[in-house]
């Protein structure tokens, strides 16, 4: 299915998880889905979430495929194969994280870690039909995780259930404590983007039949956000791979993104973290009347696989999650199903470093709607 790119065993626990291979396992090599690391060393020691893992008696079977260095939004890799999306298989799988994804809508593992700088876990989530978290930036160590440095990546869980995500979390984050069970239907926010009428139609069904209440708002600074992210984005990524690019070993996709990237000025970035101050305080001010924020993962819904080679047409994909990675906050998606049984995500959006009650907004909207 080329969800696996290397089988791993270690620890013999209850919980069988797989890593995304951008995080680091002692005596493996970490390729990142690129032809351009195959010559790399193995691993000298576990990224601190593989600790964690393994400290908790967990069963770590496998790395898990993504798209190329992290940087793609398809998931579709030709060195190491294109992860199929099991429950969707003519679309997509999503990407970056698109073996973590798929494993976890397979049945292969009880949780997965993935990746998400610009949406790359929350995207797989609603291509492949299950939950992916991406926790508040910093809240979960990615010491071992590649690049090694990032001003907008965050290691987070995929599974099948918000209590896995829970679970998963309370392994990866010793600060998480599982929130109370909410007993009253929390104030929620529809956030006023622009998505195509199916997917709009799926999630306010969704609403009606959980019974629920929210308000509509718009946040100024959204688009520009948006922007903002990639540039910052595009930056990092071209000083932690650029050099790649001279290796003639990278995919055509990812190596035209990155000499693009090349471009991107010092003065573009200072401007970008302009945005992301007054985004993040846009966003802070907003979760202060309410008790999350809610929109579509994806504004449209996944395309096919055949539909999908060119990533650069398809970075709209990225307008809904990747400006959540700029400012910092922690994001949820939440599969749901269109009556004609597509793909569609509901972002549910949180305070910073308020990841626990995300997860019990989550479960009450979860219930509610059953």
């Amino acid at each position: 299915m080329n969800i696996i790119v290397q089988e791993v065993q270690k620890g013999c626990g209850a919980l069988k998880v797989m890593v995304k291979d951008s995080i680091d396992i002692q005596g493996f090599k970490t390729m990142a889905g690129s032809k351009a690391l195959m010559q790399n060393q193995a691993a000298s020691v576990n990224a601190e979430v593989v600790d964690r893992i393994l400290a908790a008696d967990c069963q770590i079977i496998a790395k898990t495929n993504l798209h190329e260095l992290a940087f793609g939004i398809t998931g579709i890799n030709h060195t190491f194969g294109t992860p199929l999306n099991p429950k969707y298989p003519e679309l997509i799988p999503g990407g970056s994280s698109s073996g973590s994804a798929a494993a976890v809508a397979a049945g292969l593992a009880d949780f997965s870690l993935g990746t998400d700088t610009g949406g790359s876990i929350r995207m797989p989530a609603a291509c492949c039909g299950v939950y992916g978290l991406k926790p508040t930036f910093g809240r979960v160590s990615r010491a071992g995780v590649h690049p090694a440095s990032s001003s907008l990546d965050c290691v987070g869980p995929f599974a099948n259930s918000v209590e896995m995500i829970e679970s998963a979390m309370h392994i990866i984050d010793p600060s998480f404590h599982t929130h109370a069970e909410l007993l009253q239907a929390p104030k929620l926010a529809w956030l006023n983007v622009t998505a195509d009428a199916a997917v709009i139609e799926t999630i306010q069904q969704y609403l009606t039949q959980a019974n629920l209440t929210v308000s509509t708002v718009t946040v100024e600074g959204f688009a520009a956000a948006f922007d903002a992210g990639m540039q910052i984005i595009n930056y990092e990524n071209w000083q932690a791979y650029g050099e790649l690019t001279r290796t003639g070993l990278l995919g055509a996709d990812v190596n035209g993104r990155l000499l693009k990237a090349a471009d991107t000025t010092l003065a573009q970035v200072k401007q970008a973290e302009q945005v992301r101050a007054d985004f993040t305080a846009e966003l802070d001010a907003l979760l202060t009347q309410y008790d999350a924020l809610i929109l579509p993962t994806l504004p449209q819904l996944p395309p096919k696989l055949a539909d999908a080679e060119n990533t650069v047409a398809l970075l709209n994909l990225t307008a809904l999650v990747r400006p959540f990675n700029l400012s910092g906050h922690p994001a949820i998606s939440v599969p749901l199903q269109t009556e004609q049984g597509q793909p569609v995500g509901l972002q549910i959006v949180a305070k910073r470093n308020t990841d626990e009650y995300l997860c019990a907004v989550a479960k009450y909207i979860v219930s509610a709607a059953q």
